[in-house]
């Protein structure tokens, strides 16, 4: 069975210096996450979602709901501006709302509506369905099998 970097690597044999299994290990890798990339877009779209909107939802949903918009933009790597004009567009579509804190009025909070978790649920759903077709091609044997060895990598890169 052939697959598009079994064919990108014959086109390139013996013309770049680079060990052809390293490459095919990295260029499959590279496909994949490509792929997931695209279908999870597509997953987004039938929430009528956009990936920055789900990606702010989902780090107030991790937070347990509510962050300070400091918070969320040091996690978002975003400026105090570029946060700002986010909320504005989520607020504005109801999935999240600033509220001022009781203990100190000076702060605003950002908390989830019901219908922002609702959305974010329902683009979580779709994704791991997603996933899933992806990942279940395997038998659950190598399924964690190639979770133990992408950990090995991901440790050894992380601790470099």
């Amino acid at each position: 069975m052939e697959d598009s970097v079994d064919r990108h690597l014959a086109r390139w044999r013996g013309m770049a210096p680079y060990d052809e299994r390293v490459e095919g290990v990295v260029t499959r890798m590279q496909m994949l996450v490509k792929h997931l990339r695209k279908i999870k877009e597509l997953a987004l779209a039938q929430v009528g979602m956009q990936d920055y909107e789900f990606e702010t939802l989902h780090r107030l949903v991790a937070g347990g709901g509510s962050a300070t918009p400091s918070e969320l933009a040091a996690e978002l790597l975003l400026s105090p501006a570029g946060i700002t004009g986010r909320l504005d567009t989520l607020e504005k579509a109801g999935l999240v709302r600033r509220v001022r804190s009781v203990e100190d009025r000076r702060r605003v909070d950002v908390e989830l509506t019901d219908r922002g978790h609702e959305l974010w649920t329902e683009a979580m759903a779709i994704r791991g369905d997603v996933e899933a077709a992806m990942v279940t091609v395997l038998p659950v044997e190598e399924q964690e099998i190639l979770d133990g060895l992408l950990k090995k990598l991901l440790v050894r890169v992380e601790s470099a």
